[in-house]
């Protein structure tokens, strides 16, 4: 039975809302009897890198990425990670910055492929950046090794209790603009698998996604191990964010949302073309 399965891989970032997603599948509790899945957890730069020769079956990808590895992977309607009005990328500061203040700084970013990076650049223009991994950032800043950075997880929670500053909000200042949400994470998955291979595993994802949501208490306990010692309360609220009906399938408005950030970053010559939009369901 064992040398009958087809091994898939899956690879996604190590924090809470990705450990949510995937906790049905990672665990056991579905999945379809013939795959066998590995998960590797690594973090969004590494991966959008790792992306472009195709190192995984499946990878979460930053919108931003897709541009570049959109002929090697096609898009899952599941997974994603929308950022709101309400909630979404920031940059903190230890005191008050205006944009014109920020335009004369060096901003710590968590990588020049996230979709963060790509909407401070069409927010702010050209900045001064230094990248660092995602969860140095709000040290660094809250230490004074940098003036400010780009928050893109559990931080936008937790940055006040570091007398930090939220000085830009990039996901209210696309909303302000689009009155769309702003697209960060998607799930992609390599165009060579065969056909019914990505339709199985794409049911499986949502089949994960639709799993902790229906057993929250005992997904959101599987996703304290990345959660970086947040109580569990701040936990649930972070994994509300970006794990939510949004996630389960993306819609007309979350593809529109997609297709409007890739446009105007190719507009703005921030990626070199604009991708078709692939998708595999």
């Amino acid at each position: 039975m064992a040398a009958s399965l087809t091994h898939v891989t899956i690879a996604h970032s190590p924090d809470a809302d990705d450990a949510f997603m995937f906790y049905a599948l990672a665990t056991g509790k579905v999945g379809s009897p013939d795959i066998h899945y590995t998960h590797e957890l690594i973090d969004i730069q590494t991966l959008n890198e790792y992306a472009k020769t195709a190192r995984y079956d499946v990878t979460a990808l930053s919108v931003h990425a897709y541009a570049y590895v959109a002929d090697r992977y096609a898009l899952l309607r599941s997974g994603a990670s929308m950022g709101e009005a309400t909630y979404g990328p920031m940059i903190v500061a230890r005191s008050p910055m205006d944009a014109e203040a920020l335009r004369r700084t060096t901003i710590a970013v968590p990588g020049q492929l996230t979709t963060a990076y790509l909407a401070l650049q069409l927010a702010l223009g050209p900045v001064e950046t230094t990248t660092m991994r995602f969860d140095a950032i709000l040290p660094a800043v809250r230490d004074g090794h940098v003036a400010a950075g780009l928050l893109i997880h559990e931080g936008q929670l937790t940055f006040a209790k570091d007398q930090l500053v939220n000085v830009f909000d990039l996901a209210g200042w696309w909303h302000a603009r689009h009155r769309l949400p702003l697209p960060l994470g998607v799930n992609g998955i390599r165009r060579n698998l065969p056909a019914a291979l990505q339709q199985t595993v794409a049911h499986d994802v949502r089949a994960s996604i639709e799993y902790a949501l229906a057993h929250r208490p005992q997904a959101v306990d599987h996703a304290r191990q990345f959660a970086r010692d947040l109580p569990t309360e701040l936990i649930d609220r972070f994994v509300g964010m970006y794990v939510n009906q949004r996630t389960v399938r993306m819609g007309a408005e979350e593809e529109l949302a997609i297709t409007t950030l890739l446009r105007e970053a190719h507009a703005a010559q921030l990626i070199p073309a604009l991708p078709p939009l692939m998708w595999s369901e």
